[in-house]
């Protein structure tokens, strides 16, 4: 019974382990690796990662291209729907799906409509998230980003 007992233990922590979310965790951005399509990329920033009940909290803070602070967070789960997006003024909801154990989908909408779409993916050695996004400014401008962090 011990013997049973000790290997279920062992394999719920397997478990957990194999099913901790590489997202998790503190990310700065990596200004020279990333490319920016539509104006000028942001001169710093820091997002933070925690898990939540089979989502993602991601919470931002950094510089502007113009030298403005920024704050924008969201909370959501791994399902497809539509959360709530604060910070933005062009974008009021996120939704993600995951792709796979490193990757998730994601859409920003605005009013119901959609802004922008694309993937955050980890690197396998866990050490670089690459965010790619596709979709349109407010003013019609193409967006065709990919977005570089470290992990520290």
């Amino acid at each position: 019974m011990r013997k049973a007992m000790l290997l279920l233990a062992f394999f719920g922590l397997v478990g957990l382990v194999w099913a901790a979310d590489p997202h998790v965790g503190t990310w700065k951005l990596n200004v020279a690796k990333s490319r920016i399509s539509s104006g000028a990329a942001d001169r710093s920033a820091v997002v933070i990662c925690t898990a939540q009940d089979s989502g993602i909290k991601l919470v931002s803070d950094g510089v502007d291209a113009d030298g403005k602070p920024f704050h924008a967070e969201f909370t959501a789960k791994y399902d497809g729907k539509d959360y709530p997006f604060k910070g933005e003024s062009d974008i009021d909801t996120v939704a993600l799906r995951r792709i796979d154990a490193n990757t998730w989908s994601e859409v920003l909408k605005k009013d119901g409509k959609e802004v922008v779409s694309g993937q955050n993916a980890i690197s396998k050695d866990g050490k670089t998230m690459t965010r790619t996004v596709k979709g349109k400014t407010a003013t019609g401008q193409d967006i065709n980003n990919t977005i570089v962090y470290d992990k520290q």
